[in-house]
């Protein structure tokens, strides 16, 4: 089930394969329990060399573009992995582009090469109590005082923010607006910044989720990301990259839920025949079969314009939406062919589709992925 056919991404298939059914697979199930992911799993991705894929080698990557990415993330989710996993494990994919954009050595050298080489965890704190999607009405406050930022205000939704060494915040440097919003990274033990709480989700267990509290929180000014007053332009960048790889977790969930029921429709026996023998069940397959592939091919083909330097915001837009719908559909009758066991903790299955609802709300809504469609048709 491949669209790309290079030598290369075979091989970084394998590797995140065997990576994944070696070290994850066998511990997922503990790691969900326990509410997040061990430090060292970061390392060993790292070592894997699988950690730092699309990001340059002088930045302390594995090198390789943002298909190579999409091959990883894939094979990790159809191989037993899980897309909480993956939003935990690579969370550097939203807390470090913007740093590596702004082309800072210093920052680079302090946060983005020792994260890429599993040594640190880095966050993204864009989302607050008070505002979600509407990005610009963000009002968490850093206010200038010599040489530093005093920070105040509070973020919710934070993944990795519990175990998180810095986090790349976005934070109100001037008036209201976008004009005024500003990037600045804080570190784990700044006086003022504190965890004020670990959140309980209805999926993806294994990855913590924070709400972030900062009082009085004095912050160097060279840690400003980029220039002062660019934090929403520097957000928006990001957005078609993110919204691709949701849209990768969604297909890659879809795949899997759905190799899980094949598996499960061959072997069950109901009424003295496997359930695949009940027309109804082939049926459901086909079709669940046909919008996982659909999902997974289109937003190949538009991550392919992507990387070829084409804006693709529009089409980002209705990939992240396809592959959502599609794994919404998908798990839910995956659950329904396993009958009772699917509803079971212990199944595989049960897990997925928690972890799938969330595909639909992180990253942009269903609603204002519909919105950003409507605009570039003209509506």
């Amino acid at each position: 089930m491949t669209s790309d056919r290079t030598e290369e991404h075979r091989q970084l298939r394998a590797v995140a394969r065997v990576f994944t059914q070696r070290e994850v697979a066998p511990h997922i199930e503990a790691w969900e329990r326990a509410g997040e992911l061990p430090r060292s799993l970061h390392q060993r991705a790292a070592d894997a060399g699988i950690l730092g894929v699309g990001y340059p080698e002088d930045a302390g990557g594995a090198g390789g573009d943002f298909l190579d990415l999409m091959v990883v993330l894939e094979e990790i989710l159809t191989a037993g992995g899980s897309s909480g996993l993956c939003a935990s494990l690579f969370t550097h994919l939203i807390s470090i582009p913007h740093i590596l954009a702004s082309g800072h050595r210093e920052h680079i050298e302090r946060w983005v090469r020792p994260t890429l080489q599993g040594r640190l965890i880095g966050s993204l704190a864009i989302t607050e109590p008070e505002t979600g999607s509407d990005v610009a009405g963000i009002r968490t406050r850093a206010r200038r005082d010599g040489e530093c930022f005093v920070v105040d205000g509070a973020k919710t939704f934070i993944t990795s923010g519990v175990r998180a060494d810095f986090v790349t915040t976005a934070v109100r440097t001037g008036g209201p607006g976008h004009g005024g919003l500003s990037l600045l990274v804080i570190e784990k033990g700044t006086p003022g910044f504190s965890v004020s709480r670990k959140l309980e989700k209805m999926g993806w267990a294994c990855s913590d989720t924070a709400e972030l509290s900062f009082v009085g929180a004095r912050v160097p000014a060279s840690h400003l990301v980029g220039k002062e007053g660019s934090g929403f332009e520097q957000i928006v960048q990001q957005f078609v990259s993110e919204r691709l790889m949701l849209a990768v977790h969604a297909y890659g969930t879809a795949t899997r839920s759905l190799e899980l029921a094949l598996s499960w429709a061959r072997t069950r026996e109901a009424f003295g025949q496997p359930l695949s023998a009940n027309q109804v069940i082939r049926h459901k397959l086909a079709e669940m079969a046909r919008q996982a592939d659909v999902a997974r091919e289109y937003t190949w083909a538009v991550a392919r314009r992507f990387v070829a330097g084409e804006n693709v915001a529009q089409q980002a837009a209705m990939a992240k939406n396809t592959a959502v719908y599609a794994c919404d559909f998908v798990v839910n009758e995956a659950v329904q062919i396993h009958g009772g066991m699917g509803y079971m903790r212990e199944s595989e299955v049960e897990r997925l589709y928690r972890d799938a609802r969330i595909l639909g709300i992180g990253g942009g809504t269903n609603e204002i992925m519909n919105e950003i469609i409507a605009k570039n048709l003209g509506l």
